[in-house]
């Protein structure tokens, strides 16, 4: 249940949200944070019971008070001052890359569709668009293009990332062609998004990349 899987209408503008990639994510984010996670039911119509387990965390606080230094990989806030635009169609995502960016020290605004994004495009010039490919009616090829007909100076020459479950070598080439600059696969890997950003803003930060 833990594997991605993909829906039968696999167009980038399906109406049905949803790309079989929510409980691939949260395996990733629990191993992440060194944990493990299980599912278990009784049967058909008896739910079904998620048991998450992570390792206790060892209080250094001390330590780190002593030496007047964090310990955290991001209290340098590598991205501060950036503004960055984030599209997707789904909810938890935006939250989640908004609270990201903002913890290495971005601006994020982020929206659910093209229209929105455009209409964000007008009234301000982020540093970088992060957006989704697959949205219902209108994706994100549909955005890039129509970023890149626009003037330089309105933000048609805006660096952007595609963040998609589509991750064939055939997806990867048709984002690239169509304006993005480049290409990651769903579900997020913190650390290779950022460096992904600073690589494509020509950033002086290391990330570490797992």
């Amino acid at each position: 249940v833990f594997e991605r899987f993909r829906q039968a209408d696999s167009t980038t503008t399906r109406s049905h949200n949803g790309l079989g990639l929510g409980l691939a994510i949260v395996r990733h984010l629990v191993e992440l944070h060194k944990g493990t996670i299980f599912a278990q039911s009784s049967g058909s119509g008896q739910g079904a019971t998620f048991t998450v387990r992570l390792p206790l965390l060892q209080d250094n606080r001390g330590n780190r008070e002593a030496t007047g230094k964090s310990s955290s990989p991001i209290a340098s806030t590598p991205l501060a001052g950036l503004r960055v635009l984030v599209v997707d169609d789904e909810a938890d995502t935006r939250n989640f890359l908004s609270f990201m960016f903002e913890e290495y020290g971005a601006f994020a605004t982020a929206v659910a569709s093209v229209d929105e994004a455009l209409a964000v495009l007008e009234q301000a010039k982020p540093d970088i668009l992060i957006s989704d490919i697959g949205m219902s009616e209108q994706d994100g090829y549909t955005l890039i293009r129509k970023l890149r007909s626009l003037e330089p100076e309105k933000g048609g020459r805006i660096p952007a990332i595609a963040l998609t479950a589509y991750t064939r070598e055939e997806d990867r080439l048709k984002a690239l062609s169509a304006g993005f600059q480049q290409h990651l696969s769903k579900p997020i890997d913190p650390n290779k998004l950022i460096a992904a950003v600073a690589n494509v803003l020509e950033l002086p930060i290391e990330v570490p990349v797992s």
